[in-house]
């Protein structure tokens, strides 16, 4: 009596939904922690054994699961409680909390199996749709398998809110129980046929969807598609019946010629333009071979156009990106409203238009269009504008610059990109500066200029997001120095005091550039002082430079510019610009003495001329563009081991490895004495002669041997009183030892062609299989399954059915029944074989296999041929 008061009054004093949405909105702060009480209070109410009180408390429960995120798989086991009450309030509110909580680890997962069937066989149709509606949000494998009989019993219900609900969920049984096609498949494809539009649509619907991920299983249902496409008059319906045929016509080329003509009347009579876009897209998309359809389908296109809703602008401007790749036609006769449509206010319209704009670019207009595009860009806001920039980058770099043919134009509207002011490309636009100048070698002197203008561009080093591309300029004109026609000027630019905007990474750039400025300077300076050199001295070894054009003063004065300008970034804080602008300060106080005693030492080989020789050779190898894939295609040395482990590398050292056991030292002194005991006894072992060398010591002494240069010395094998090892070779020796054995640079490529000359890099990225492709292949896996077993359902299915319902070759029917008729004796000599045989194991199961091939590729001849001739 007591528990049955306390219900009644929790029930009595509990807050509703309602109170609990109230108090949501008196909370202007502090909602998180009114979430917390509510959430404790819901706990409390959830434990009652009243399902009133439950209900509530999981009614709140699930609201506040659904806008604020709250987690509620802990009450699975209560929402399996309420969902059993015989009220239908209770039930639905139970069935959507289950929704809600369960997923496919859910514990009380089968405790819910007989609930759902019950339900399913109710006579309350709604409490049927409920029980749909989980099945469809939560099914599983398990689930799926259990309930099929129930669901095939509900696709032939007489009452149709039922019927279409049922026919909704099959698709989820079918994708978790594959056998379940068997069974529900036939009774399927029968709702094709009814003369109910709610359930016509949702048949479809089904269909729309198993031919999106398998067309080739749906292709045998194509005649019933036709006979849907022709007779009904439902747009929703005809549109989900154009998908499918979109996807059918792809993999059966005779198709697309049956249901041209359908498709091309539902064009010409509809007004509804859903219906006609899906119409046009269908044809663009997989009718494209028809040209009088193309002709009506392009036509509808240029409707859309000149709509003023943008949204049906936005459908043209879609359907002629679609049509652009097979018939570029229709995108240049519609040109001026693509062009028009760029100064569209809806920001989709005008992305869609330079889309289109960006499919017509060829060699012959890139300089049209590209003006175009930059004029937009300069009006355009921030974001449109930077999508012009990238567009026009991506397009005329594509495939290694193919489009391009005057890389001096394409070089001055690169930098015409970094003046728009809202440029923000710097990146994309300093990576092409500087691959241009590695590919192509005839645009060098016009790469030098555009750089130079950049370099003394005062508004480039206020904006961030153009850095980069002064970076690329002070790189090209350092590199490719021997082109500048004042290298003067050049270090001027590269040394100018605003600099100290910049960041200090392109600091070091710009250092290091006027280094290679100066040395170019020098080398030519102290060639043009050869005797043997003046017979060259009014001749240019580059193209474009006079090697006599330096005077002793010029050097002097361009000398003293770049010290004046390197002294003060001498004493900065980052270690990079410190770095390199004393290593320049150096080289100029070797060479600056004797410089100014030049006069006096014509004629003599001096130490500033052989220290700028052999930084001239420093510099003299020239960059060029790398393969993406490089690395893959060096070849791995003999007796390099890349893919083993190293697992068995205590076997291999044996006892070497074995940690030194020593109470009264510290780890790293552990560490460091281990280490010289491998060494000692490594030489002591590899020395010996009285006795044959421990096979791991062998081992190391043929490392040691080949990578000697690699190890430490081991002449001082204790510390000096510092506690600083002394046994590290100096840099000098490692020096030597590695130009002794350095890589034979490769022959240059011949670029002697009138044309200016593209290098192009094999980079082998066809033949690797992208993240979305793999995806895509493991979905094709998936849905394997459940392929075959609805084209052998299918086929049974098609063995004795009338084939002479549509117009075509009176002579097809004939022609199904023979060949249905020789894969029913193929299949009967196959049982006749199975039964004399009597395999078991392995063998069944691959005669098994081997048939289910054979039904596979006998169900692709049988098809549809009365349908199609």
């Amino acid at each position: 009596m007591s528990s049955s008061s306390t219900s009644i009054m929790d029930n009595l004093f509990q807050r509703s939904l309602e109170d609990l949405i109230k108090g949501f909105r008196l909370q202007l702060l502090g909602e998180s922690n009114f979430i917390s009480r509510a959430v404790e209070e819901i706990r409390r109410e959830i434990k009652a054994t009243d399902l009133s009180t439950k209900s509530t408390a999981l009614h709140k429960l699930s609201y506040l699961a659904a806008l604020h995120g709250v987690d509620m798989s802990w009450a699975a086991f209560h929402a399996v409680e309420v969902v059993s009450s015989s009220r239908f309030q209770h039930k639905r509110i139970g069935y959507q909390a289950i929704t809600q909580s369960f997923n496919d680890q859910t514990s009380v997962m089968l405790l819910i199996t007989n609930q759902v069937r019950k339900d399913l066989n109710s006579a309350n149709e709604y409490e049927v749709s409920l029980a749909l509606e989980c099945l469809s949000r939560i099914g599983t494998h398990d689930l799926a398998r259990d309930l099929t009989p129930e669901v095939f019993t509900l696709l032939g219900s007489s009452k149709s809110f039922v019927k279409k609900k049922a026919i909704g969920v099959v698709l989820r049984v079918f994708e978790k129980y594959h056998d379940a096609v068997k069974v529900c498949f036939k009774r399927l494809v029968e709702n094709l046929e009814t003369s109910d539009p709610q359930i016509l649509s949702a048949v479809v619907g089904v269909f729309c969807e198993l031919a999106t991920k398998d067309p080739q299983s749906c292709l045998p249902l194509a005649p019933e598609f036709y006979k849907v496409l022709v007779d009904s008059r439902n747009n929703w319906v005809l549109i989900k019946v154009l998908k499918i045929f979109a996807k059918l016509a792809l993999i059966e080329p005779r198709l697309g010629k049956k249901v041209a003509e359908p498709i091309c009347e539902h064009m010409r009579r509809t007004v509804a333009k859903s219906l006609v876009f899906e119409c046009v897209r269908t044809v663009v998309s997989s009718l494209s071979d028809n040209e009088a359809a193309v002709k009506l389908a392009v036509a509808k296109i240029r409707e859309f156009l000149v709509e003023d809703d943008p949204n049906l602008k936005y459908l043209g401007l879609n359907a002629l990106s679609i049509v652009a790749p097979k018939h570029l036609w229709a995108v240049l006769e519609n040109k001026e409203v693509v062009v028009k449509a760029m100064s569209d206010e809806d920001p989709n319209v005008k992305l869609e238009a330079l889309h289109l704009l960006m499919a017509m670019v060829n060699e012959d207009n890139v300089s049209e269009i590209s003006r175009i595009l930059m004029n937009y860009a300069l009006k355009s806001d921030p974001l449109f504008c930077n999508e012009i920039i990238f567009s026009v980058l991506s397009a005329c770099s594509r495939n290694a610059y193919e489009i391009i043919v005057d890389f001096d134009w394409y070089l001055s509207l690169l930098g015409e990109m970094a003046r728009i002011p809202h440029c923000q490309r710097g990146e994309e636009i300093e990576h092409q500066l500087i691959d241009i100048g590695m590919r192509v070698r005839d645009a060098r002197p016009q790469l030098v200029r555009v750089s130079w203008a950049l370099l003394i561009d005062p508004a480039l080093l206020g904006n961030l997001f153009l850095h980069p591309i002064l970076s690329a300029a002070a790189w090209v004109s350092g590199e490719y120095v021997e082109f500048s026609k004042n290298p003067y000027e050049t270090v001027e630019a590269l040394l100018q005091p605003r600099t100290d905007l910049l960041p200090p990474s392109i600091k070091a750039i710009y250092i290091h550039s006027a280094f290679k400025v100066l040395v170019f300077c020098l080398g030519s300076y102290f060639s043009s002082q050869e005797p043997t050199s003046s017979s060259l001295a009014q001749e240019s070894s580059s193209g474009s430079l006079l090697v006599n054009v330096f005077t002793h003063e010029s050097i002097l004065s361009l000398v003293n510019v770049i010290e004046l300008g390197l002294g003060p970034l001498s004493g900065t804080h980052d270690v990079e610009v410190q770095e390199r602008a004393k290593n320049v300060l150096g080289y100029i106080s070797v060479i600056k003495q004797e410089i100014a005693e030049q006069l006096n030492l014509q004629g003599n080989e001096t130490e500033a001329s052989r220290v700028t020789a052999f930084m001239e050779d420093v510099f003299s190898e020239e960059f060029g563009p790398i393969s993406a894939t490089a690395q893959e295609k060096v070849c791995v040395p003999d007796g390099l081991e890349l893919k083993e482990n190293l697992g068995d590398l205590e076997e291999i050292c044996g006892e070497h490895l074995k940690p030194v056991e020593s109470d009264s030292v510290s780890y790293t002194d552990k560490i460091s004495f281990s280490v010289s005991k491998l060494r000692i006894r490594d030489q002591q072992e590899a020395t010996s002669s009285s006795s044959p060398p421990h096979e791991a010591s062998s081992l190391l002494a043929e490392h040691r041997k080949r990578h000697g240069m690699y190890y430490l010395t081991s002449q001082k094998e204790d510390q000096d009183s510092n506690g600083t090892s002394s046994d590290y070779p100096l840099a000098n020796e490692l020096a030597n030892e590695i130009s002794q054995d350095s890589f034979n640079p490769k022959r240059k490529p011949n670029q002697s062609k009138p044309r200016p000359v593209v290098v192009k890099l094999d980079d082998g990225d066809e033949s690797r299989i992208t993240p979305q492709a793999k995806t895509n292949i493991q979905t094709a896996n998936d849905d394997e399954s459940l392929s075959r077993a609805i084209q052998s359902v299918l086929l049974v299915k098609n063995k004795g059915k009338e084939k002479d319902r549509y117009e075509g070759n009176p002579n097809s029917g004939q022609q199904e029944k023979e060949e249905s008729s020789r894969i029913e004796n193929h299949q009967n000599s196959e049982k006749k074989k199975k039964k004399k045989k009597k395999k078991k194991g392995e063998g069944s199961s691959k005669h098994k296999s081997r048939r289910q091939n054979e039904v596979a590729s006998a169900s692709e001849h049988v098809i549809i041929p009365d349908f199609l001739l």
